[in-house]
């Protein structure tokens, strides 16, 4: 079995205050805001990387807590064919494929072998950046 493709890579981090942390990432730091989802603020890095920050991670996108506050999520067009394959590589599925309403998303979450939560998703809200090659 082929592995599935993986477009984009975005790291997911739980913060107290997201105006506070918004303001110290878009001020100080001057990273492009590339999508507010309200409960989440999603900036690019480089690349096609890229940091969200969240009130509350896992929580509202149900599957079980985060391993300390991360979420390594993994975009990809192919969350069917990615839950074929772990669950062909024994890799415990933690929620199996589903659309995500609050974040207009579909996703996948399963467990690394330290205990880290992945999330392997397509976003399907149309203001979700292109990779970078086509970004101005």
């Amino acid at each position: 079995m082929d592995r599935p493709t993986i477009a984009q890579q975005v790291t997911f981090l739980y913060t107290a205050d997201l105006p506070r942390t918004a303001v110290f990432y878009e001020t100080i730091l001057q990273l492009p805001l590339v999508l507010d989802q309200g409960a989440c603020r999603i900036y690019a890095t480089g690349g096609d990387a890229y940091l969200g920050f969240c009130r509350t991670l896992s929580q509202e996108a149900g599957a079980g807590p985060a391993s300390g506050g991360v979420i390594l999520t993994l975009v990809t067009p192919e969350v069917d064919a990615w839950h074929d394959y772990l669950r062909a590589h024994q890799v415990p599925i933690e929620k199996p494929p589903t659309l995500n309403n609050t974040f207009n998303i579909y996703q996948l979450f399963a467990r690394d072998p330290n205990g880290y939560l992945l999330e392997f998703q397509t976003f399907l809200d149309p203001n979700w950046p292109k990779p970078a090659a086509d970004s101005p």
